[in-house]
């Protein structure tokens, strides 16, 4: 057990013949005391410092765990949504990839269907003409038979087949 400043203070020597001065003795213990003293107060104080840091250390300590901590799981979040974004990405891309096929399938049959509608509409066309053309030559023709003649002048007659082949032709 350590000395304390009061058993220095109460510390009784014997005395011999020849001794040391008393007063000398009694003057370096007290000064011994006080020393003393203010070592077990200076002690006390750097203990009392050194809980205090070692508990702000521990503070710190803690803190950097947790710092440690949600920086992991920041980058596994991190990570999780640059997948997640991969995928989507994917599947957006997958999706339009789908839809320009559709869209391309659907143009080509509306091309289909149009180019059959444009040829039936030349066949129409074709058709209605080569009848307007007949249903014109006969019209022609019978404009050029026998019983008109009677009724018109002849140079009118000329006159109007020319008009009439040119509208033919």
């Amino acid at each position: 057990m350590p000395l304390t400043p009061l058993d220095i203070h109460n510390k009784e020597f014997g005395r011999r013949l020849r001794g040391y001065d008393e007063d000398e003795v009694n003057e370096f213990l007290d000064q011994i005391i006080k020393d003393y003293e203010a070592m077990i107060r200076d002690n006390k104080e750097l203990q009392n410092q050194i809980a205090g840091l070692q508990e702000r250390l521990g503070h710190f300590a803690n803190i950097e765990e947790t710092l440690s901590k949600t920086i992991i799981v920041a980058q596994e979040a991190a990570d999780e949504v640059k997948n997640n974004a991969k995928k989507e990405a994917q599947l957006i891309v997958k999706e339009a990839e789908k839809n320009a096929d559709r869209i391309i399938n659907e143009s080509l049959s509306k091309s289909r269907k149009y180019a059959l509608e444009v040829e039936e509409l030349k066949k129409q066309a074709a058709i209605y003409r080569a009848r307007f053309r007949t249903l014109v030559e006969t019209q022609l023709d019978l404009l050029t038979q026998d019983g008109w003649e009677k009724l018109e002048p002849p140079e009118s007659r000329a006159r109007d087949n020319e008009r009439v082949r040119e509208i033919v032709e």
